[in-house]
């Protein structure tokens, strides 16, 4: 196969997508990697050749990449995710009103255009959580206790442009990660941005059955079939504060030969999760995903095996990265 992966600068060193994009090389696939945010890209032509069998983004929300996707789906070439169905994630006041209306738990989320709209918020609703509509990675996350201290923060904002707002809610200071991933669902905790603790290191946790089938509706509803989902365990239940279209996939076993298998089945048969979303249904993997317990000696050796089974290389597939 010969696939795309579209590469924002801010990923350009990271471990993913470079170990997966490694693997699907040694697995003799060809990969050509884009940085949309660091090249002079003549659209017609990187999009026209329709020489991808599907195109992979791995870029920061508010980067150029998704419209590079956007327009690669548009020319009718398969995209991991449904280019449609990161749009409803990346734009975080479009996924609360997707998630909320949808019945996911999600927190009231206030949208403005201006910082200073903010100030209308009732201050019932304090405390609250600011964040920009396009942020990504942790960036520019507020944890705003009273009208007076927004206030102070306004200059802080005046550069965003859509900011949300959300009632906080309490919880012990850590989240809860859930990567989804070929089928299976994987939890670690970690520090949450809003109460940074060094001493507080990212580990795998069991995953209760609760957060798994919420975690599972996550992908339903916005027709996602690679995504991360940020959970909180707040006083009154699980509540779901963020979703990541391609995230680290930090703590998941094998997670470079995971999530390139992931990739190739996509690549061959598109996105069962968006096909499932558009017609109302759950996904054909139905709900929840797998959950396993541990990563077992036969597992290992399966994701490190050759993906054929998975779909297999044409004859002709040149290994290697080729930048565009």
């Amino acid at each position: 196969m010969r696939l795309c992966f579209l590469v924002e600068e801010h990923y350009r060193h990271d471990g993913m997508p470079n170990e997966v994009i490694r693997q699907l090389t040694a697995w003799g696939h060809q990969v050509d990697v884009v940085r949309p945010g660091g090249s002079l890209l003549r659209m017609d032509e990187v999009i026209g050749s329709g020489a991808h069998d599907a195109w992979v983004l791995k870029t920061v929300s508010g980067g150029p990449g998704l419209t590079l996707l956007e327009a690669a789906a548009a020319a009718g070439m398969t995209t991991v995710n449904d280019a449609r169905s990161i749009r409803g994630v990346r734009d975080k006041a479009l996924a609360a009103a997707i998630g909320r209306t949808r019945g996911l738990p999600m927190p009231p989320t206030y949208a403005v255009a201006r910082p200073e709209l903010l100030r209308e918020i009732p201050a019932a609703q304090y405390p609250l959580v600011v964040k920009p509509a396009d942020g990504s990675s942790g960036r520019a996350v507020h944890l705003v206790s009273s009208p007076g201290e927004l206030e102070a923060l306004l200059p802080e904002l005046a550069d965003e442009h859509m900011l949300i707002a959300q009632p906080y809610v309490a919880n012990s200071g850590t989240d809860i990660k859930v990567y989804a991933v070929g089928g299976e669902l994987f939890a670690t905790e970690r520090c949450s941005p809003l109460h940074p603790d060094p001493a507080v290191r990212e580990r795998r946790v069991p995953l209760s059955a609760e957060v798994a089938a919420i975690a599972a509706q996550v992908g339903a509803v916005y027709g996602l079939d690679l995504y991360g989902v940020d959970v909180l365990l707040g006083p009154d239940g699980p509540v779901v504060v963020d979703v990541n279209d391609f995230p680290s996939f930090r703590q998941v076993p094998d997670a470079a030969a995971r999530v390139g298998r992931a990739v190739l089945g996509l690549a061959r048969t598109g996105s069962p999760a968006a096909a499932s979303a558009s017609a109302g249904r759950p996904p054909a993997h139905g709900l929840p995903l797998s959950i396993p317990a541990q990563t077992s000696p036969a597992q290992t050796s399966l994701a490190q095996a050759s993906p054929e089974q998975a779909c297999a290389a044409p004859a002709s597939a040149r290994a290697g990265e080729a930048a565009l």
